[in-house]
């Protein structure tokens, strides 16, 4: 099978992330910052190796680091730490259901939210979003790049409104992470993210980062290991937001993933991932009926690199399914996305999804346009 559905779930991942794994299955084997003996201490080390490593990455201080589930996870303790009686949220309208579910929840509790349009050019974006600021509004939440076509969020612009305006800025950075530059030194203030796309983790991995300037009411609270004599959960981070036993084998493999793109390095990563999905762009424009919704190709620096696509009236969900029995491994759907394709004109048939990782080769590219076209001409 050649694996094609890397914007859900990176695979394979580098070697180093599966030797960390194991080595902290077998060499780490006890709890985290709950115990003094030798065991205990090396996990608590090489978890912290692995925190200061992400924050490196991300510019945060490792205690404002949070090892969390996902991001869906992430962005929940981020989102509804902020809610309060009468809180106004701000979100674009290429937002994945980790951000509007959420919102629309804390909605139907006497909250509210308004969706603000979204374009490729930035200039238009931030003057929309600023458009929909209220006082009331405590947050504006957008994702670093949509899962669907892959359109860029301005994100610089966009932290700079959101200072000015004194309103916490969250970044969505699941479809960015390891592929964008996402730090908190441009003036994001909470950065979510999941582990097992661009920093390639295991899955059940993700972060949230903060530069600590919007105090967060915690999701959960239980044993931290920390202040263990008090009844109320810890003021300080990351415990305040890591109750309970962390994925300790997960977080330290998280490490060795952010390490493996350090060392590959962002921009080479983006290079490569975008050179074949503009190539694919081409192969699948010149395929009779076939419907391709990116702009990667034409316009590079506000895309990431995903590309999705439809062949003729086929439903994206046999599409892909017939691909798969073809040999190729993409995602078809929704792509748990639904504002993203109501705005894209796809909502009832969802799209087809190619997204590349670090290891996706040219000829791989090439095959997959090859098979698109057979399956093409197969159903006219």
């Amino acid at each position: 099978m050649i694996y094609l559905d890397n914007a859900a779930t990176t695979y394979p991942k580098p070697r180093s992330v599966y030797q960390a794994w194991n080595r902290a299955m077998t060499a780490y084997g006890a709890n985290p910052g709950r115990s003094g003996h030798a065991m205990s201490m090396a996990a608590s080390r090489a978890v912290f190796a692995s925190r200061s490593s992400c924050a490196e990455f991300f510019g945060a201080e490792p205690e404002n680091t949070v090892f969390t589930l996902n991001c869906t996870h992430a962005l929940n303790i981020a989102i509804k730490g902020l809610a309060r009686p009468g809180a106004h949220f701000l979100l674009s309208d290429i937002e994945h259901n980790a951000v509007i579910r959420p919102v629309h929840s804390l909605a139907e509790s006497g909250m509210s939210y308004t969706i603000f349009e979204s374009s490729p050019d930035p200039g238009q974006t931030v003057l929309n979003a600023a458009r929909g600021i209220t006082p009331d509004t405590v947050a504006l939440i957008c994702t670093a790049a949509g899962n669907v076509t892959g359109q860029r969020m301005p994100l610089t612009e966009l932290a700079d409104l959101c200072r000015r305006k004194r309103i916490c800025f969250i970044v969505d950075a699941a479809q960015g992470a390891g592929l964008l530059p996402i730090s908190l030194k441009d003036g994001i203030n909470i950065i979510c993210t999941a582990g097992h796309k661009g920093l390639y983790g295991p899955m059940g991995t993700g972060l949230l980062l903060t530069d600590g300037k919007y105090p967060l009411k915690p999701l959960m609270e239980g044993g931290t290991g920390s202040a263990s004599e008090s009844l109320t959960q810890p003021e300080f981070l990351p415990d305040r937001f890591e109750s309970g036993t962390i994925n300790t084998p997960g977080a330290i493999a998280l490490g060795a993933g952010v390490d493996f793109v350090k060392t590959r390095t962002v921009q080479r990563i983006l290079a490569h991932e975008i050179s074949l999905c503009r190539s694919l762009c081409g192969m699948l424009r010149s395929i009779p009926g076939v419907r391709v919704y990116s702009g990667i190709d034409s316009r590079p620096e506000r895309f990431a690199p995903v590309v999705s696509f439809n062949i003729g009236e086929l439903p994206s969900s046999e599409a892909s399914s017939r691909l798969s029995d073809m040999g190729f491994c993409l995602r078809g759907g929704l792509h748990c996305a639904p504002l993203a394709h109501k705005k894209l004109g796809t909502l009832d048939t969802g799209t087809v999804r190619f997204a590349p990782s670090a290891f996706t080769t040219p000829e791989e590219t090439r095959q997959l346009a090859k098979a698109v076209e057979k399956l093409s001409r197969n159903t006219k």
